[in-house]
């Protein structure tokens, strides 16, 4: 993974701002992973990683692509956050 596709992700996302969560880059073996926070010290919440690799980040669209992937995962970390519903068995 060349720090160019890590500076290329950083710069994307210096674009989001959230007053729930925040967002970081960081290398991994495969490409990138992308780091949602959910920014309240006080409740007990996972952090939710998703990975880019080096084809999606090079892509011509990865602007688009990347909104669209981090508004999806940020779906995602919204439902997984929910401490009971009808689909979990406690």
């Amino acid at each position: 993974m060349t720090q160019d596709l890590l500076e290329k992700v950083q710069t994307e996302l210096v674009r989001y701002e959230h007053p729930l969560f925040d967002f970081a880059a960081r290398p991994a073996e495969e490409g990138v992973e992308v780091e949602i926070r959910y920014k309240p010290k006080s409740a007990d919440i996972h952090d939710y990683t998703f990975l880019l690799r080096p084809r999606e980040i090079e892509h011509t669209q990865f602007p688009w692509t990347f909104q669209k992937q981090l508004y999806d995962c940020l779906h995602d970390y919204i439902i997984e956050m929910f401490t009971r519903n009808p689909q979990r068995v406690n």
